[in-house]
């Protein structure tokens, strides 16, 4: 899967159907026809979309947890809380089932977030509440995630 990029606003409907925009689908065009997985994010109260392609990626690092270590067993039971299998129909529409509405505090502006191998569904206002927070410490936050990697020729 090559890297997705950018970042885009579209509506959800009362149901939880959402376009998705064109330049997005595009980007996912060689994935559609596996389909994705959706579920609720670790540390932000979104959503991610995986390809099929890097769920099943994930899969293979989390079963190799030793499953009779408690803390691995609450874990994959945690982390795979509300996953759903999604497909992208011929229309180009994503459905978000309810709980995952729900979980998200999507109503109806979203904003898909590309976050690298995969996509952040959120609730606009919360994205842009999110940003506007990590803001405030994001050069700091570089500095310590990004301050100490070297290309291969030994730069920073």
């Amino acid at each position: 899967m090559t890297t997705i990029i950018g970042t885009y606003e579209c509506k959800a409907d009362e149901k939880g159907r959402m376009m998705i925009p064109a330049p997005l689908k595009k980007q996912l065009h060689a994935v559609l026809e596996k389909g994705f997985v959706l579920k609720r994010s670790v540390f932000q109260p979104c959503l991610e979309l995986y390809p099929m392609e890097e769920w099943d990626k994930e899969m293979a690092k989390i079963n190799k947890l030793n499953r009779y270590v408690k803390k691995n067993n609450d874990f994959i039971r945690r982390f795979t809380a509300g996953v759903k299998v999604v497909e992208i129909d011929a229309a180009g529409r994503l459905l978000i089932p309810k709980d995952l509405m729900a979980f998200a505090g999507i109503k109806n502006e979203v904003t898909l977030s590309s976050a690298v191998n995969i996509v952040e569904i959120w609730d606009r206002a919360k994205y842009e509440a999110a940003i506007d927070e990590a803001a405030i410490d994001f050069a700091d936050l570089a500095e310590e995630v990004m301050g100490n990697i070297n290309d291969d020729d030994g730069i920073s």
